[in-house]
């Protein structure tokens, strides 16, 4: 069954909580923010996405939320110094951070790609993780814990061909959250990521517009016959950052129909 957005609210409260979502202006990230406002908490919308960002923000106001747009560029340290900042400063506290920017890359063989994309996907899909974590651990780390969900993909779990990047900026993703969830976990910061598959998100539209025949090779692929939706994506990392998943710690939740269980 498709999770819902009732099922959000009922299931978990974040009631008091302050939750920072990078990469909120649209898809999963925008999902993500709505479903933490419904919940309860005051969210932290941050994106480099002006308009976007201010619209996640009035979607969480007018259904009866709190929320507070950031406008901030992942991959600049100073950036993501000032976005934590301003987020302590109006609400106290960051209780947990979603950090989901990223950016895509079209297809292309391993030969055909160049510095110019390997620092575009890297900058932003590992810098950006990197930086966004060192700023949360730091304020974790004075408030006594905290936990952070980093927005991985099956593309860190497996190969994609012919998005060599794109993979080894996810593989990478990976492999700072388990490193980080090991060093932090007696200061009482949960760290986990998540891999989605093929997620029905703006940034899969556009890789529609370039191969109209994708959705249908997909479904094809995999086990559960359709993609995902933003909201089953969202309720994933609810659960994550809820005391539901207490004990849970260096994981990699695939939310991906079955994919990487062929």
């Amino acid at each position: 069954m498709k999770g819902t957005n009732k099922q959000q609210s009922e299931a978990m409260s974040f009631t008091g909580k302050v939750v920072l979502v990078t990469g909120a202006a649209a898809g999963i990230g925008r999902a993500t923010a709505l479903a933490f406002g419904r919940a309860g908490a005051c969210v932290v919308v941050a994106d480099s996405s002006v308009d976007g960002g201010h619209a996640t923000a009035a979607m969480i106001v007018e259904a009866g939320g709190k929320a507070l747009y950031v406008n901030a560029n992942v991959s600049r340290a100073s950036e993501v110094d000032a976005l934590v900042d301003k987020a302590v400063s109006r609400y106290g506290r960051i209780d947990c951070a979603v950090n989901n920017a990223a950016i895509e890359e079209e297809q292309a063989g391993m030969l055909d790609t160049d510095d110019a994309q390997y620092d575009r996907i890297m900058g932003v899909n590992v810098k950006g993780v990197w930086l966004c974590m060192k700023a949360e651990l730091r304020q974790m780390m004075q408030q006594g814990g905290g936990t952070i969900v980093n927005m991985a993909s099956v593309a860190g779990l497996v190969a994609l061909p012919t998005r060599s990047l794109y993979t080894a900026s996810k593989h990478a993703v990976v492999g700072l959250t388990k490193s980080a969830a090991v060093e932090y976990a007696r200061a009482g910061i949960r760290v986990n990521s998540l891999c989605p598959g093929a997620v029905r998100t703006p940034m899969f539209a556009r890789m529609l517009e370039r191969d109209p025949q994708l959705e249908e090779k997909l479904k094809n692929t995999y086990p559960m016959g359709r993609l995902a939706e933003p909201a089953e994506v969202a309720n994933a990392v609810m659960w994550l950052c809820s005391e539901q998943s207490s004990f849970v710690t260096g994981h990699q939740l695939a939310i991906d129909g079955g994919l990487t269980a062929l």
